[in-house]
């Protein structure tokens, strides 16, 4: 059996080449292994549109976005491969002044070529198509489902939450920088974070 590649050099195919060198240690977990990592860093910012705030029960239930206003957040990021499955899990902790640390939970499967979906609660997913830009690694939403019984259901959550943008890009050797947008065609930008992170010398 051939030795299993990491989950991103799969979705990216030749691509995975043009990825920044440090974006390539970060993301060297394989699909159906035990290979784990923890980033930490700081959100200079996380923001919601006043629009946003009537959003935000919703997105709770389902385990999605950050309820909470902040600036030089502190933040650590684990991921976590599964030997049971080929998905990559996410435990983002944001480390609000204040208040008790806050957890935003998601697994990403792959799909296809370019192609995963990440979930959150209940099977509520959405869908991202995957590209390498200039050494960074480029999320671009295109809708979201729900997973029901295996089947993937289109789900139009996108006419309240608008379209999902990220990305991580390269700062040097050690670092990258990473942004998050959710903008609304009516209501413009309705989410934002973004902030800079360091990858452990061993990954």
């Amino acid at each position: 059996m051939s030795e299993r590649r990491p989950v991103f050099q799969e979705v990216l195919g030749e691509d995975w080449a043009k990825l920044g060198e440090v974006i390539r240690r970060h993301y060297f977990l394989r699909s159906f292994s035990d290979d784990y990592i923890c980033v930490k860093g700081v959100m200079h910012e996380v923001e919601h549109s006043a629009f946003a705030r009537l959003l935000l029960p919703f997105a709770r239930i389902v385990g999605a976005l950050v309820p909470y206003r902040g600036r030089d957040v502190p933040i650590e990021v684990h991921y976590t491969a599964r030997p049971e499955d080929g998905t990559l899990h996410w435990d983002r902790v944001f480390h609000f002044a204040g208040r008790k640390p806050f957890h935003f939970r998601s697994r990403m499967q792959q799909t296809g070529p370019n192609q995963v979906i990440e979930f959150v609660r209940f099977g509520v997913g959405m869908r991202l198509r995957v590209t390498a830009e200039e050494g960074a690694l480029v999320f671009r939403d295109e809708g979201y489902v729900w997973r029901l019984f295996g089947y993937d259901l289109p789900l139009p959550v996108g006419l309240l939450l608008g379209t999902g943008y990220i990305e991580e890009r390269p700062i040097d050797d050690r670092s990258f920088s990473m942004r998050m947008t959710l903008k609304h065609p009516l209501f413009g930008e309705l989410f934002r974070y973004s902030g800079v992170f360091a990858v452990p010398e061993e990954a």
